[in-house]
């Protein structure tokens, strides 16, 4: 049963760390990538459909993203909704595609960047500590059930609070590593 605990207490955990990093797929670091477009949605015959399922989206270089429509009418709603978006940059459309060109990142965008970044990670890890509440309180109510002992229950306790603690080291190495890359230049 309490390994049960610990296998589900892992999991919610590793899929908070999951969550974050792709979280960080929408910050833009110094070369320019297509998920940044990620939440761009095109009204498609009445449906909001993501700007990749209506095209191309290519990243032709590390300032350039090229957006290519299977059918051209849709290059005006494309060009409105990526104004809409607001990701910084404005749609140039050349009747057959849209280029989006990203001027090279100043060193206070970086640093908002860095900032977003540990915000993200600080999410990460309150799931992750909510996580540890939610299995520490199932732990407790096996013990008030008489189903363990109240060590097995303190035991248990430590257990859950070993595994929070890898996964809280594991954002901080993550986040250490995303810093970097965010404000090399």
């Amino acid at each position: 049963m309490l390994n049960e605990i610990y296998t589900h207490c892992e999991k919610k955990m590793q899929g908070s760390i999951e969550h974050m990093q792709r979280d960080f797929k929408t910050l833009r670091t110094g070369k320019v990538t297509t998920s940044v477009l990620d939440n761009v949605k095109i009204d498609y015959y009445g449906t909001a459909t993501p700007l990749d399922q209506v095209g191309s989206v290519l990243a032709a270089d590390a300032t350039t993203i090229v957006v290519n429509p299977w059918e051209k009418n849709l290059l005006s709603d494309i060009e409105t909704a990526i104004q809409a978006a607001n990701i910084g940059v404005n749609p140039n459309n050349d009747g057959d595609q849209i280029k989006l060109f990203f001027p090279p990142m100043t060193v206070e965008q970086r640093q908002e960047s860095a900032k977003q970044m540990k915000g993200m990670g600080e999410n990460a890890k309150v799931s992750i500590r909510n996580d540890r509440r939610d299995a520490n309180d199932k732990i407790k109510k096996i013990e008030k059930e008489k189903e363990i002992t109240a060590d097995e229950s303190k035991s248990a306790q430590d257990n859950i609070q070993k595994i929070t603690d890898k996964f809280i080291s594991n954002i901080d190495s993550i986040l250490k590593v995303k810093e970097a890359e965010i404000l090399k230049v």
